[in-house]
């Protein structure tokens, strides 16, 4: 068979589509070493679309909330906010489902913000409630938190001999006192006799947690 001849402006045409063809194989080829070289997808933008080509913008996961301190690691302004909330879950959840009466088997104080021991026995408590109710607990999580938490932090808090015993023992009859601390050990006296400041008038609260 005879060669076909084709006039030049078609051959132009063909050449220019060819050429065409090669760059964009050749972009497709970069582009495909540039994902193979690109770290591990986040799991907060993998399903978003065209999260992996280069020159879409980015979207940086939420940083995960500050671990939760102890409340007497606070200062200042942080812990006050943090003694407003726990006072307001006290005032309206502890107390009035799990109160019960105040006697001398079960003392109460309403200034208990001002025993450190006591605050910080009943901010542990929260902390574990919020652990407890997350729905990752499972369904026995509350179970948990009554059986593990509640009871004893109760049980130390409302002592007859525990730290709110000085206080007050009759509902009608409003009192509150701070129990004079131990103070530093004999070795610690010892050391640093200047550090010793805790004298017979300078009450202090009861036991820690």
């Amino acid at each position: 068979m005879e060669p076909v001849r084709l006039p030049e402006g078609d051959l132009e045409s063909i050449e220019a589509s060819v050429r065409k063809l090669l760059d964009q194989s050749a972009e497709q080829a970069r582009m495909i070493d540039t994902l193979a070289a690109a770290p591990p997808a986040d799991p907060m933008t993998a399903s978003m679309p065209f999260a992996g080509f280069p020159g879409m913008p980015s979207f940086a996961a939420p940083a995960p909330p500050p671990d939760p301190k102890p409340i007497l690691e606070l200062e200042g302004e942080e812990y006050e906010d943090e003694i407003v909330a726990l006072t307001d879950w006290v005032d309206d959840h502890l107390m009035d489902v799990y109160g019960a009466e105040i006697t001398t088997a079960a003392p109460w104080c309403e200034q208990w913000q001002e025993h450190l021991d006591v605050v910080a026995w009943l901010h542990a408590l929260w902390m574990a409630y919020q652990q407890h109710k997350d729905p990752e607990a499972g369904p026995s999580g509350m179970f948990v938190w009554h059986r593990d938490f509640l009871t004893h932090c109760m049980a130390y808090v409302r002592a007859p001999g525990g730290p709110l015993s000085a206080c007050q023992t009759d509902p009608d009859r409003a009192e509150h006192r701070l129990l004079r601390g131990p103070g530093p050990s004999a070795r610690s006296a010892a050391r640093e006799p200047e550090a010793q400041t805790t004298g017979p008038d300078v009450p202090l609260s009861g036991a820690g947690l």
